[in-house]
């Protein structure tokens, strides 16, 4: 006899090695082996007819297997790609030869906000990783819906900064900087990626491993015999500017721990998310901040600050030129490469499990998910926003605009996380300097960043206003196929 859901028992956090589901997949799975033609969804959602849902069994259960190295080296390529060769020029012409303390700085700031996604994480795994955060502490209402749709359409120009990235090195290094060339290389690269995401979670992270392996490597070299070498003089604190300065540079290299957030979304492939994302968050984030200040001292102990903001992104590639000549040079450049190619398999990566979650609670069209063929519609569609934006858009134009969506989306995290705090069992404290730091961080960014790039600003109330606008629209057209089926 088919229970009513009332009748059903209440899903909230499975058991140590489980998952947590939201109510539409709790319904989806309380029903495995019966013959309900519906899901049930309290709340913005009301009805959706299974069919209309498409959920798959297979796309909401996961293969679980992924490991916490994994996970980790998931969150580092996302972390360690083009940032860390773009910032060393524009950090150091704020903070000089302290580059090395603002990357620290950071590194503490972006551990707060982790200890608050970790938390929640571990309290709350899913595939919608931190778009499930904001859910649970707005509700699945139009805060957590405008989130969603800026969180994955600026996904998709942050990817897209990056594959232009990655050809332009492979350009310069293999067709005289040809811009055309760069292009294509762009855009190989996206479809190469698009179909390793199709594959599967275990692809991605294979791959990603070898990818992150071969540039902490190289980048671990570099550290060791630049700062072998390095010139105590250039790093004396009587070179430092003030502590104004300092602080407004953290401003800058905070941007090269955003990738962070991607680690939440691994929940739905890791055997035991309450215990091994946590640690793949704190791992993740200590490895970057090692290899960010140890880098900077390495570049900051070889060349002048001068120096380096005038090199700008090749600053990196000459500073290994002293120690290890030619082969430095090309060292760091097939690093660039490996990074950026890191840096957008995880970009990608968060596309399939956050459509498939935001779908299955009518957050996002049912079409998103499902699959044409192998490849699921969300990432289908990410990778086509992608590579439309290389063809047509000037990326460099609205270079930080990842960041500042980052920041936002971050803030309104932390802010959820203060309603269910006693759930996740997070210290209220560490959660008020996070939300802290990341206010003064972000507000330090528009009164700096923004008014040096005002296009910069125009897209971020550009992609604000489109969040909107899609939520309005899919709330409509869900709210009148819920009546016609009424």
């Amino acid at each position: 006899m088919r229970r009513s859901r009332d009748e059903r028992p209440e899903v909230r956090r499975a058991p140590a090695g489980g998952t947590f589901v939201g109510s539409a997949e709790a319904d989806i799975r309380l029903n495995i082996g019966r013959r309900s033609p519906r899901i049930r969804r309290c709340g913005r959602g009301g009805l959706h007819d299974r069919a209309r849902a498409g959920i798959r069994m297979s796309q909401v259960k996961s293969s679980k297997r992924m490991t916490v190295t994994q996970a980790t080296f998931i969150g580092v390529g996302s972390m360690v790609g083009a940032g860390i060769f773009a910032l060393l020029g524009s950090a150091g012409a704020v903070a000089g030869a302290a580059v090395w303390l603002s990357f620290l700085i950071a590194g503490i700031i972006a551990a707060l906000q982790g200890y608050s996604f970790a938390k929640l994480g571990s309290t709350y795994p899913s595939g919608g990783g931190l778009l499930t955060y904001l859910s649970k502490g707005f509700g699945e209402g139009h805060v957590t819906a405008v989130g969603a749709w800026l969180f994955y359409t600026a996904g998709s120009i942050v990817t897209a900064m990056v594959a232009a990235s990655f050809g332009g090195y492979v350009s310069t290094a293999f067709t005289d900087d040809d811009p055309v060339w760069a292009t294509v290389f762009a855009i190989l690269l996206v479809l190469v990626m698009t179909g390793l995401n199709a594959i599967g979670s275990q692809a991605v992270a294979r791959v990603q491993s070898v990818i992150v392996k071969v540039v902490l490597a190289i980048l671990a070299v570099f550290a060791v015999v630049t700062i072998a070498n390095l010139d105590p003089t250039l790093l004396a604190p009587t070179q430092y500017p003030g502590f104004q300065q300092i602080i407004a540079s953290v401003a800058l290299t905070f941007f090269a721990f955003l990738g962070f957030g991607v680690i939440t979304f691994t929940a739905r492939d890791l055997p035991d998310p309450k215990r091994q994302l946590p640690r793949a968050m704190y791992i993740a984030i200590a490895i970057a901040t090692t290899i960010y200040v140890a880098v900077s001292l390495g570049v900051f102990g070889t060349l002048t600050a001068d120096q380096v903001v005038e090199y700008g992104e090749t600053a990196i590639a000459e500073a290994a030129k002293p120690v290890l000549g030619d082969l430095g040079y090309s060292l760091i450049v097939v690093t660039a490469i490996f990074s950026t190619m890191g840096a957008v398999n995880a970009g990608l990566y968060p596309s399939v499990g956050m459509t498939q979650h935001l779908a299955a609670v009518g957050l996002f069209p049912s079409a998103f998910s499902r699959s044409l063929g192998r490849v699921p519609v969300g990432l289908l569609v990410m990778a086509a926003l992608t590579i439309v934006q290389l063809l047509l858009l000037d990326l460099n134009a609205i270079a930080s605009l990842g960041s500042a969506v980052a920041l936002i989306v971050f803030s309104a995290v932390t802010i959820a996380h203060f309603r269910v705090y006693r759930e996740t069992g997070a210290s209220l404290i560490v959660l008020i300097i996070a939300l802290i730091t990341t206010a003064v961080t972000f507000v330090v960014f528009c009164t700096t960043t923004l008014v040096e790039q005002p296009r910069t600003a125009i897209a971020l109330l550009a992609i604000i206003g489109l969040a909107v606008l899609l939520d309005q629209l899919w709330t409509r057209v869900r709210r009148q196929r819920e009546r016609s089926h009424a």
